[in-house]
């Protein structure tokens, strides 16, 4: 089976510029990243970056190579389709008397909150996976998105298994 859709989990050492970097390598190379989050994890010296990109096997292969290649680069481990996966979505909504209700018991369904209210519009704030925010911007389209904004993907290996178990010594690739 053909994946098209990647997910990396990236440890960098946390200094100043190591994003650009990274960046700069997918730019020069013509890749794609379709969605990219940074953060602080366990060790303050280490942040997480968590990159999803759609590539073909042999693209992403040469992708965690050329990141391999970056000194502030300690491990890169791409996630299965198993893994937890979410993002957080911000959606402003055109609202009336008439359709107020509907849109408020749409969010609930979704296990969304309603965050702001304004007399013309209801901005909700869901979080999921990608898949489930993608079937509640549909449902939510026929009262007219005003506008709407996802964070990118954070995710995690299920299990005991963690992506930092090395410890802090100069941690390579696993894939």
């Amino acid at each position: 089976m053909r994946r098209d859709r990647h997910i990396l989990s990236v440890l960098v050492e946390n200094k100043p510029g190591v994003l650009a970097r990274i960046a700069l390598m997918f730019a020069r190379r013509g890749y794609n990243i379709h969605s990219l989050a940074v953060g602080p994890t366990e060790d303050e010296l280490v942040s997480r970056l968590t990159i999803v990109v759609g590539t073909e096997a042999v693209q992403l292969e040469q992708i965690v190579k050329q990141l391999n290649k970056l000194v502030h680069v300690l491990k890169i481990t791409e996630l299965g389709e198993d893994a937890v996966e979410r993002e957080l979505q911000l959606v402003k909504v055109s609202a009336d008397s008439g359709t107020r209700t509907s849109i408020i018991e749409l969010a609930d369904v979704f296990r969304a909150k309603v965050v702001d209210v304004a007399h013309d519009t209801i901005t909700i704030e869901a979080a999921g996976n990608p898949r489930k925010l993608e079937a509640m911007l549909q449902l939510l389209e026929p009262f007219g998105i005003r506008e709407f904004v996802r964070s990118g993907t954070i995710s995690l290996s299920r299990g005991a298994t963690a992506l930092g178990d090395s410890g802090r010594a100069r941690m390579r690739r696993v894939i």
